[in-house]
């Protein structure tokens, strides 16, 4: 492994110093994702945990429930609350190309309250607010959630938050920087 932290605090592996295992994770990752962003620099340090991360992450890309703007939402929210500079910064870049309001990003970054005209996008908010600062989900917002998304977008929604909770954690605790580049690969 590198001496000298590469992205953050963590020291990339070299592409000459992986095990199989870790080659094979990594290789995995770039042919489905076209590189390696963020996390996946570190989680490639564990194999095991990288071939369940890449798929995971894929998924929430495209083609499951939920639009890009309600990703977005969703996202920004639990990366802002977390204090994770890197994925923050580039889920606050998303979600204006996704063209949610600028006023509403940044309401959502400072945890200031914001609403949205469309139903759906007003209750992936909801259920990101609530889940974010650990709160009872009231009946209400329960009905409204499965009247709006359905279970597979409820359930999209929080395993969504969930995987960004590792995410943020991950960068958070080896000190990503929202403009670090990692090794050139």
């Amino acid at each position: 492994m590198a001496e000298t932290p590469t992205f953050g605090r963590y020291a990339e592996l070299p592409l000459d110093e992986m095990t199989p295992e870790q080659r094979a994770a990594y290789d995995s990752m770039v042919e489905t994702r076209g590189r390696l962003p963020g996390p996946n620099k570190i989680y490639i340090h564990n194999p095991k945990l990288a071939n369940v991360m890449g798929p995971l992450g894929a998924h929430f890309r495209t083609g499951y429930s939920l639009s890009e703007r309600e990703r977005e939402i969703a996202v920004v929210i639990i990366c802002a609350k977390l204090h994770s500079a890197y994925p923050t910064n580039a889920h606050e870049r998303a979600a204006k190309n996704a063209g949610l309001p600028s006023e509403a990003v940044e309401a959502m970054l400072t945890g200031l309250p914001t609403s949205f005209s469309d139903t759906r996008e007003q209750v992936v908010y909801e259920m990101a607010v609530c889940l974010a600062n650990a709160r009872w989900v009231s009946k209400g917002l329960y009905d409204r959630a499965v009247e709006a998304l359905g279970h597979v977008g409820i359930t999209d929604v929080i395993t969504l938050m969930g995987f960004y909770s590792s995410v943020s954690m991950t960068l958070a605790f080896y000190d990503v920087p929202s403009d670090a580049p990692g090794l050139e690969r």
